[in-house]
C-alpha cells in the first residue's frame, strides 16, 4: 500500500525538502547512487568492470522545465563519455538516458528538443565504441520517445529502447521492437499509473512482463532482463535455452546496490550481467521510486531512521 504514497512523493517538492535535509538520508542514498558527479560514478565503474561486471550509467534529472536545463543534461552526458573514452571503457559501459532530461516534456518544441540533444550523444557514443538507451518513463511520453528512438537508430542503430510490463501497449510494442539489431530492456515499471493504462496487480505485472519476455526471446534483437525476481531470471534463461540463444546474445540488468550478490553470481555463471548505475545531484525521484519498488527498500531506509540501539 506504500508504493503508490511513495510514487506519489516523488513528485512532490515538499517531501524532496524533507528528505533532503534529514541526517540519515545522504549514507542511505549512498547504497543506490554512485556519489554527486562525475568522480566517484567513475570509481564506481572501474570497480565494477574490474569484477566482470558490464554497466549503464544514468545521470540523474527527470522533469526538466528550460532549455538551458536541458542543454546541461547534454554536456553532463557528453563529459562521461569522453571520460569513458579515456579509460577505453566504452566497450564495457554505456549510457542511459531519460529524455525528460534533454527538455522532452517543453512546452515549445520539447520532442525536437531532446532529440537534437540526445543525437549528439548518441553520435559520440558511437564514437566511443559504446551505445544509448532511452529510459523510458511515464506513459504520456511512450510515443515520443519511441519516435525518438526511431529517428536515432538510423544513424546509430545499436540505440536501445526500455518498455515496461505493465503498460497495457507493451507486448504490441515488444513486437515491433524485437527486430534484427534492436536493443530491448524489459522492466516492470515504476512509475504511478492509472488503472486505464496499466496493470495494477503484482501477479497481472507478472504474467506481462513473461509475456513480453517470452516475444523478445524468439525475435532477433538482444533482451535485456532488467529485474532483480529470481522467478523472472529463471524463466529468462529457460527461454534463452529454449531460442537457442547464445551467451552474450541476451543479458540481465540490475540495479546499483541492489541483490548484489546475485549480479556477481549470473556474471561468474557467465551469463551477460550489467548493473544500472546512477549518479548525480539530482537524486530524489529516483532515490524514492527504489523504495517504493521493493519493501526491502523501504525498510532498509527506515531502519536509518531508528535511534542507535534500538
Amino acid at each position: 500500500m506504500l508504493g503508490p504514497v511513495l510514487l506519489a512523493a516523488s513528485r512532490s517538492d515538499r517531501m524532496r525538502r524533507a528528505v533532503a535535509a534529514a541526517p540519515v538520508t545522504r549514507p542511505v542514498v549512498n547504497r543506490f547512487i554512485a556519489g554527486a558527479d562525475l568522480d566517484p560514478a567513475m570509481d564506481t565503474v572501474r570497480a565494477l568492470t574490474s569484477a566482470g561486471l558490464d554497466v549503464t550509467l544514468d545521470h540523474l534529472g527527470e522533469d526538466v522545465t528550460d532549455r538551458a536545463t536541458a542543454h546541461a543534461t547534454r554536456d553532463a552526458y557528453l563529459r562521461l563519455l569522453e571520460a569513458l573514452r579515456k579509460e577505453d571503457l566504452g566497450p564495457r559501459a554505456e549510457v542511459s538516458v531519460k529524455l525528460s532530461a534533454f527538455g522532452q516534456a517543453l512546452p515549445d518544441g520539447g520532442h525536437d528538443i531532446a532529440l537534437a540533444g540526445v543525437r549528439e550523444v548518441a553520435a559520440l557514443a558511437t564514437d566511443i565504441g559504446t551505445t544509448v538507451t532511452l529510459d523510458m518513463e511515464d506513459h504520456t511520453t511512450v510515443d515520443s520517445t519511441l519516435a525518438i528512438l526511431h529517428e536515432l537508430r538510423r544513424d546509430h542503430p545499436g540505440t536501445g529502447a526500455v518498455l515496461q510490463a505493465y503498460l497495457f501497449r507493451t507486448e504490441d510494442d515488444a513486437r515491433a521492437l524485437a527486430t534484427e539489431g534492436s536493443r530491448v530492456r524489459l522492466v516492470k515499471g515504476a512509475y504511478k499509473e492509472p488503472a486505464r493504462v496499466a496493470f495494477q496487480n503484482k501477479r497481472e505485472v507478472d504474467k506481462a512482463y513473461v509475456r513480453a519476455m517470452r516475444i523478445l526471446f524468439a525475435g532477433p534483437g538482444h533482451p535485456m532482463v532488467g529485474s532483480h525476481d529470481p522467478r523472472m531470471i529463471a524463466i529468462a534463461q529457460e527461454l534463452a535455452a529454449r531460442n537457442h540463444r547464445a551467451p552474450g546474445s541476451y543479458e540481465f540488468q540490475m540495479l546499483y546496490g541492489i541483490r548484489t550478490a546475485e549480479q556477481r553470481r549470473l556474471a561468474e555463471a557467465g551469463e551477460r550481467m550489467r548493473v544500472y548505475v546512477p549518479y548525480g545531484a539530482d537524486w530524489y525521484g529516483y532515490f524514492m521510486r527504489r523504495l517504493a519498488e521493493r519493501p526491502a527498500n523501504l525498510a532498509f531506509f527506515l531502519r536509518s531512521f531508528a535511534p542507535a540501539g534500538r
